[in-house]
């Protein structure tokens, strides 16, 4: 009795140390292939597919904020970016809006650049701006809806990447956002004992066991931790392609009034089209009544965040960063549309 009670409590405990994510999405993923079949095995498929796509950004980004704690070389990249904050904006926002990653796929990159501790209001500009705008998006944008309406998004992602990245800074000085990340994803970006206590850098890692350990431990960890909710966002991403059709969106959004800005802005937000599938969308309604400037606010919000993008954020940081990155996506993406509208008359 007494060893029957011991195994007992022993796969208690093992129980309660199964992440429950990982619980739910097997569960999930059990469910869909039990009730939906065909579903199911479109959603295994999709998941399959875009982690295949995200796996090379997400383990470059793995291994160079791993590399950098076990060689101690983030303190070098912290003491770089002292007293360049304003100009860093700048460069994030720019480089971001030229970046060929979409919203979910730029999260790892974000995670190991907090990890590091480059300052959030610089990660926030680049994390706004990358997923709105790249050269093949501003072809294949030019080519639907015309160079000028590329031309005019460009400049919107820019300038939401310059609101998050401006806002950030204005937020911090007044206390804000100390630790952006969650426990257990690097430090949380707070770079304070870097700077106080700098280490030496040990570029040479694979000499000494204890920064292998280190590099592996690290690595490791933030893969799981990365995997886990880009499955997630994957998972619901494909739900959404099935479950909410486009046409659902073209019903509510077929207004030229100026109302209609801000209301295509909070249907983007959340809504599952991503940058390409959204374009045929925008154009039809545009040519069905369509204001062109909830076109824009309804791509720019789009483009930023989805659902799916949501659930890897808000994973990622911590709530006040979660909140913030959506409402400088949400602002930034109404601004866009209202100037947009006043551009074209």
């Amino acid at each position: 009795m007494t060893a029957l009670a011991l195994q007992l409590r022993t796969a208690a405990r093992n129980w309660r140390a199964l992440d429950p994510v990982w619980l739910a999405l097997a569960a999930g993923l059990a469910a869909l292939l039990v009730l939906v079949p065909a579903q199911g095995a479109k959603s295994v498929g999709f998941v399959a597919d875009h982690l295949l796509r995200a796996a090379p950004v997400l383990l470059v980004a793995i291994a160079v904020a791993a590399y950098a704690k076990a060689s101690n070389a983030d303190h070098l990249i912290v003491r770089a970016f002292q007293g360049r904050e304003a100009l860093m904006v700048v460069f994030a926002a720019l480089v971001g809006a030229l970046s060929p990653f979409c919203s979910c796929g730029v999260i790892p990159l974000i995670a190991a650049l907090l990890a590091i501790g480059v300052p959030l209001s610089a990660v926030m500009a680049f994390w706004l701006a990358s997923p709105l705008m790249d050269p093949t998006m501003f072809a294949v944008t030019s080519g639907v809806l015309g160079i000028g309406f590329a031309t005019a998004k460009t400049v919107a992602a820019i300038a939401v990447g310059l609101l998050g990245g401006y806002g950030v800074m204005a937020l911090q000085a007044a206390g804000a956002f100390r630790e952006p990340l969650r426990e257990g994803i690097g430090n949380g970006g707070c770079a304070g004992s870097r700077i106080r206590q700098p280490k030496p850098v040990r570029w040479g890692i694979w000499r000494e066991a204890a920064r292998r350990q280190a590099f592996a431990k690290e690595a490791r960890g933030t893969l799981l931790f990365l995997g886990k909710w880009l499955t997630v966002a994957f998972l619901l991403e494909s739900l959404m392609a099935t479950y909410v059709p486009a046409s659902a969106i073209a019903t509510v959004l077929g207004s030229d009034s100026w109302a209609a800005i801000p209301l295509a802005a909070f249907i983007g937000l959340p809504a599952y089209l991503n940058g390409y599938a959204a374009l045929p969308l925008v154009n039809g309604l545009m040519g069905s009544g369509m204001g062109a400037g909830a076109a824009m606010a309804f791509l720019v919000a789009g483009g930023v965040s989805s659902i799916p993008a949501m659930i890897a954020v808000y994973a990622l940081a911590r709530l006040p960063v979660f909140l913030a990155y959506l409402g400088f996506a949400l602002v930034g993406s109404i601004l866009s549309g209202y100037a947009y509208q006043l551009y074209v008359g």
